[in-house]
């Protein structure tokens, strides 16, 4: 369980954390190889190449960029997203969790490594916008998650107390970066996909549902907030 009363702060990643990777999974691993291979007319064992191909940027800018990928594949990633776009959603309790938030006021911070291509597709469907008090995304800083860099240039363009900041992603890497940098209260996720199997993570608390760290109240100087006496006329 969380001490709401130590948050200030709640970072957040959105695919595989708040969405379910699944829509990215099936169009970076299959939707994409296949479309590749018919726009260009090529032998369908170039699908696995490509896969290989798009593995080794795991990790840097190029992976998560998709003008990258329109230019190195000679196709419009953007356009081939949208043929799968009813594939992208909220992980099961993930709008009762940002409700929550909501109420209890910390600064809730999208720290994402999707690139604002990515942002424009998915932030319109699922309304996340609405849940958020700002958005940073990696391509923006100009350095993953995955570097410590990208914390220091967070900490320059939305001030952070790291022993007061919760951070929750799906991808190991990204967690001990923000271990690394200092965040005191850090949880990953058991199933990030919901159509795979869910991974245990051997250094982080990894959550299944986002309603094991809410308390069943909200904190008491938020419910103070909320009384009648608390309220401006």
């Amino acid at each position: 369980m969380i001490d709401w009363r130590a948050i200030d702060t709640v970072l957040l990643d959105m695919d595989g954390t708040l969405l379910d990777l699944h829509f990215d999974s099936h169009f970076w691993l299959e939707h994409l190889p296949r479309r590749y291979v018919e726009l260009h007319r090529l032998d369908e064992a170039t699908q696995e190449v490509l896969r290989a191909r798009i593995i080794r940027e795991k990790g840097t800018l190029n992976w998560y960029s998709l003008a990258y990928w329109s230019r190195e594949l000679g196709v419009d990633i953007v356009a081939l997203k949208r043929e799968i776009q009813h594939l992208i959603g909220l992980r099961s309790d993930a709008l009762d969790f940002l409700e929550w938030l909501k109420q209890a006021h910390p600064r809730v911070v999208l720290a994402t490594n999707a690139d604002r291509e990515s942002l424009e597709l998915k932030l319109p469907i699922t309304g996340l916008e609405n849940y958020l008090d700002a958005i940073v995304s990696s391509a923006d800083l100009g350095v993953p998650k995955e570097a410590q860099e990208f914390w220091f240039a967070l900490q320059e363009v939305e001030p952070f107390d790291p022993a007061r900041t919760l951070f929750i992603d799906d991808n190991p890497e990204v967690l001990e970066s923000a271990r690394e940098y200092g965040i005191r209260h850090l949880l990953g996720i058991k199933q990030p996909d919901s159509t795979r199997p869910e991974k245990e993570l051997e250094e982080f608390i990894a959550l299944d549902r986002f309603a094991a760290i809410l308390p069943e109240t909200l904190p008491p100087e938020v419910r103070a907030d909320k009384s009648p006496e608390g309220k401006e006329g």
